[in-house]
């Protein structure tokens, strides 16, 4: 199906301030659908509301989209229900792990059900050793949504996916 072979061609646009993860991993790509012949109307749900990146992914989407013979699409960001890092797959938290960023915990934002609060010192394994033995450095890294560690055991700072 066309619609089907489009969401996936979307979902695989990486990511412009984490490209190992496709829009799709990262889980901000919500909904495609196809209103006509050479139309399509795609939502993206930003990982928080001022997300500089936004732009950049609705233009990479449509250029994607336009090789593929669509003339009109419209990107739209939608806002509710929030993105939360529960958005994120499993093949994404592999591959942030891989490029040293440890992931965020998948279930601790308590959104997929009722896990109840969340603690704000939470154990964060290092993604160099496995160490758990981690210290916060800075509450923000390179993007708002990441914070800077370090591992007490192998010493080595990293990057931490907070969970929001």
């Amino acid at each position: 199906m066309l619609e089907a072979r489009l969401r996936r061609i979307a979902g695989a646009v990486p990511d412009p301030e984490l490209p190992m993860l496709s829009l799709d991993e990262l889980g901000v790509l919500r909904g495609l659908r196809l209103l006509g012949p050479g139309r399509v109307d795609v939502e993206l749900t930003p990982t928080y509301t001022g997300c500089p990146a936004v732009a950049t992914m609705a233009s990479d989407i449509t250029d994607r989209l336009r090789e593929q013979g669509m003339a009109e699409v419209a990107v739209r960001t939608v806002l509710a229900p929030a993105w939360s890092t529960d958005a994120i797959s499993a093949e994404g938290r592999r591959k942030l792990a891989e490029a040293g960023i440890a992931p965020p915990r998948p279930g601790a934002t308590g959104r997929a059900g009722d896990r109840g609060p969340v603690s704000l010192e939470l154990s964060v394994r290092c993604p160099h050793c496995g160490s758990l033995d981690t210290t916060l450095l800075n509450r923000f890294s390179s993007t708002a949504c990441k914070s800077l560690r370090r591992c007490e055991s192998c010493r080595e700072p990293f990057d931490h996916f907070k969970e929001l």
